[in-house]
């Protein structure tokens, strides 16, 4: 099995490291997992692709690259040169692990999400993976790679929460919730719907313009969707679809 992973958070990022320390628990024998990441944060550029000039893809490390794109960037060029016809067939690309939830609406700003939904646009196998936490508060990135590692052996391996595999042009979008500090056990793992709702509009006027500044934590909650999920100290486990 062949493996890519990417993120919107850049190449340093640590959620990236607990997805490839995940990935080696999970599926020791693994063919080859290769990381193709952005050169630096792309948090919130959502599907952008880059069209108008050469993309660079500099390998920084035995099976690690990094591009000065995005990450719908990184999976299209892994996929055009990396893994093209003549090379071993890619098995499933994995984004993350993000910095901050990507629940409801905010598959269609993530970053994140969209190199997975660009991996199921190409007929691959693919996972965004999201931790959200409330402000000003660290995240745990050694829980967050243990429970990745039981996402990966349950969702993935066995093909999802219910056992029914993903179907053509849909991906899994994935949150973990942000437990107290005594909360170290693995969170039930729930597959949900990607809740509609819409952000809040709360912006304030400064000198430089007006600045977005909602509560997130604030947003609406359908019942049963993947922010309620999420926000009531469940993992979301959601499937994304192409259009």
């Amino acid at each position: 099995m062949n493996i890519l992973l990417t993120n919107d958070d850049g190449i340093d990022a640590p959620g990236l490291a607990a997805l490839a320390a995940a990935c080696h628990d999970a599926w020791p024998a693994a063919g080859r997992v290769i990381v193709v990441a952005p050169k630096e944060p792309h948090s919130g550029c959502g599907h952008r692709v880059t069209t108008d000039r050469p993309l660079t893809l500099e390998q920084v490390g035995s099976d690690r690259f990094h591009v000065d794109g995005t990450p719908a960037d990184c999976v299209r060029l892994a996929l055009a040169t990396l893994f093209s016809e003549s090379a071993p067939p890619l098995d499933w690309v994995l984004s993350g692990i993000n910095a901050g939830g990507n629940l409801g609406v905010d598959i269609h700003h993530s970053g994140t999400v969209a190199a997975a939904r660009e991996a199921a646009l190409h007929g691959v196998k693919s996972l965004a993976v999201s931790h959200y936490h409330r402000r000003e508060e660290p995240i745990d990135w050694q829980r967050a790679a243990r429970w990745m590692t039981a996402i990966l052996t349950s969702v993935v391996g066995r093909g999802g929460p219910g056992g029914e595999p993903l179907a053509a042009g849909e991906f899994w979008n994935v949150n973990f919730p942000h437990p107290l500090a005594a909360e170290a056990e693995l969170p039930p793992i729930v597959e949900c719907v990607i809740d509609p709702s819409p952000l809040p509009l709360g912006y304030t006027s400064e000198p430089e313009g007006w600045r977005y500044r909602s509560r997130y934590q604030e947003r609406r909650r359908v019942p049963g969707g993947d922010v309620e999920t999420c926000f009531g100290g469940r993992i979301a486990v959601s499937r994304g679809k192409v259009v």
